[in-house]
């Protein structure tokens, strides 16, 4: 199972566009790039062919676009910069999510089936292993 697939099904069971899941499955594997620990992040990223490119595609650690701002962003690098960059990369993605015009309740339909397909293809072992690396995100779409 390659990261197509699993864009595939996630589009399909969570009702969104490619496009729209593409992004919010590359956010979430940015997000377990920068903050999950060790040789089980680059374990669980070999086992799905794809996905560390899409998460480099949504990075959520490159610099903002220009002329956005605001606010919001003013705040993301202050939590960045004061929290370093693993609490940065976690504001930044769950930003990025927010900002794709889902509702909670689809980012947490989206997470729950990216994990269930990210453990068909990883195994849940080594998934559980990543997700619990990073236990904000696992709360933040509900798998808590």
């Amino acid at each position: 199972m390659n990261v197509q697939d699993i864009v595939n099904t996630v589009s399909q069971k969570a009702g969104l566009d490619q496009a729209t899941t593409e992004k919010v499955v590359g956010t979430i594997f940015s997000v377990l790039e920068h903050e999950a620990e060790g040789t089980s992040a680059s374990s669980f990223f070999a086992k799905i062919p794809g996905a560390d490119d899409l998460a480099h595609q949504y990075d959520v650690m490159a610099a903002a676009p220009a002329g956005g701002g605001g606010f919001l962003s003013s705040l993301q690098g202050a939590l960045g910069g004061v929290l370093g960059e693993k609490a940065g990369a976690l504001v930044n993605g769950l930003a990025a999510l927010k900002a794709s015009g889902l509702d909670m309740a689809q980012i947490q339909k989206a997470g729950e089936t990216l994990v269930q397909q990210a453990e068909a293809a990883a195994g849940p072992d080594l998934t559980n292993q990543v997700l619990g690396s990073v236990p904000s995100l696992k709360a933040h779409l509900g798998l808590g």
